[in-house]
């Protein structure tokens, strides 16, 4: 019985916790995108590129901040204070450390993309890792109780106040400096929002006896997560030494539509996987029923977001931010394809974090790495377009090795995703493709984005129906619930 009921706890637990996260993640990438309208029509992708180009280091700074703490406080079964004191501290201490090592590094970050500019904006800019430090502890204990609500609150506060400095400052003429200061902001607002709902304080009675027993975990996590920054900034980094600034400039508009694409379920499902996952890792059977339905939620979500944008980028880039960003079309459209798939790592990276298995997390990535790196030399030659067509079929055809090993941990089989996945890829690419055609007679730019979206989600939505998509129906009830709930509590 008490089983039975914990089960619905968690269930109904995983279902709100999913319900918030989409929310956050869909507000958050709905103000992005309003945001990011108005400062790439502020600015130019030469100014974008300047800051493009450092975003691997202040990425990788996060790393070795958190050194896989984070995820280890999520881990760790009976957690107390001081085990979240010592986290702070050590990431404190850390965080300090790396500033300074980085602002004296300046010069010659400048020196390797020959852009003297990098030296006074990188100083500040890196300013904003150091907020971040302050608030992992914190998030460790939101995600831990599965507080999306407040998650999401702090998120969006952080994202409408950075963002609207941002544009103020562009607007006035600041150039990259206001991208700068709204990701400095942007930290500073969500470090202080998660404090402000754990009301939790760090003391100076110092031990760092756990930071010590969570090593062995996490600086597997520490050694994966420098690596996957690396991997998802390659392309970055490469560009910003043989390429113009501007042609950087328009890669990094690209990617920063990718990313607001699939982070939205990214984010929605990375939050609820691993402390969700957790719970139930003593029960193979068990986690590989959850383990499924996850994927499949997050395929339902990812195929059609995803290859959507990939049909209307071209309509969507020119009505929103102008023919100066031309050049981000084409590999806008590329980069959705590898990113509807980027959704469905997240689930696989939280099954093996959730089994403590980061050592398999840290290989599988590290041979992600060595093909994506050769895989993106062997293309240089062949310019811009080619190294992304590259990188974005490893990112397809890696996942096997992800799957290969979930065989093996919880004996999910090839066989299994298949039949999760399989029916969702071929429903969206199917979407995606009549649309495109019953569309192909419209002209006007702005009739043929808003007609696309539209046509595309009705169809998505009516074969889901159609088809009585589990996974569809649930989300449905579970909307009608919550819209039931709000409305015997308002009468």
């Amino acid at each position: 019985m008490n089983e039975g009921v914990n089960n619905q706890n968690l269930k109904e637990k995983t279902a709100q916790g999913l319900f918030w996260s989409f929310l956050s993640s869909g507000g958050i990438q709905l103000l992005n995108l309003v945001i990011g309208i108005f400062l790439a029509r502020l600015l130019s992708p030469a100014e974008y590129g300047i800051v493009g180009v450092l975003a691997i280091f202040t990425l990788i700074a996060g790393n070795l901040q958190e050194s896989g703490f984070g995820v280890a406080l999520v881990n760790i079964k009976d957690i107390k204070h001081n085990d979240y004191n010592a986290v702070f501290w050590f990431n404190t201490a850390m965080s300090l450390l790396l500033y300074l090592i980085l602002f004296l590094c300046a010069p010659l970050i400048a020196s390797f993309y020959h852009q003297p500019a990098l030296v006074p904006l990188s100083r500040y800019l890196f300013l904003a890792f150091i907020f971040a430090a302050l608030g992992i502890s914190p998030n460790a204990m939101l995600a831990r109780s599965l507080k999306m609500k407040e998650k999401a609150y702090t998120s969006l506060s952080a994202l409408i106040i950075s963002g609207t400095v941002g544009v103020v400052m562009a607007f006035k003429g600041f150039s990259y400096w206001s991208l700068a200061t709204q990701q400095i902001l942007y930290n500073m607002v969500i470090c202080f929002g998660r404090y402000y709902y754990t009301r939790w304080c760090p003391t100076f009675k110092v031990d760092f006896t756990p930071v010590k027993q969570m090593f062995s975990f996490s600086y597997k996590v520490l050694i994966t997560a420098v690596l996957t920054t690396i991997n998802n900034n390659l392309l970055t980094v490469v560009f910003g030494r043989l390429f113009p600034v501007h042609a950087v400039g328009n890669f990094t508009q690209a990617n920063k539509w990718n990313n607001m694409a699939n982070q939205l379920v990214t984010n929605t499902v990375a939050q609820v996987a691993q402390p969700v996952l957790t719970r139930i890792n003593d029960d193979n059977e068990r986690q590989r029923r959850v383990f499924g339905k996850m994927l499949r939620f997050t395929a339902f979500l990812a195929f059609p977001a995803m290859f959507g944008l990939s049909l209307v980028a071209p309509q969507l880039i020119l009505t929103t931010i102008g023919e100066k960003w031309l050049g981000s079309i084409p590999l806008l459209q590329i980069l959705c394809i590898s990113g509807a798939f980027i959704p469905l790592y997240t689930v696989y990276q939280n099954l093996f974090l959730s089994q403590g298995k980061s050592d398999i997390y840290m290989w599988l990535t590290i041979g992600q790495i060595a093909i994506m790196l050769a895989a993106v030399i062997a293309c240089h030659s062949f310019g811009i377009t080619t190294m992304v067509i590259a990188f974005a079929c490893v990112n397809v055809v890696w996942l096997m090795a992800w799957q290969l090993f979930a065989s093996r941990l919880i004996g999910y089989s090839f066989m299994s995703m298949l039949r999760d996945l399989l029916p969702f890829l071929v429903i969206a690419l199917s979407v995606m493709g009549v649309t495109w055609l019953v569309t192909l007679p419209v002209s006007n730019i702005y009739l043929l984005l808003v007609i696309r979206i539209v046509i595309a989600a009705l169809l998505y939505a009516l074969t889901m129906k159609l088809l009585k998509a589990k996974i569809y129906q649930e989300c449905i009830d579970f909307v009608r619930s919550r819209k039931k709930k709000n409305n015997i509590k308002s009468s």
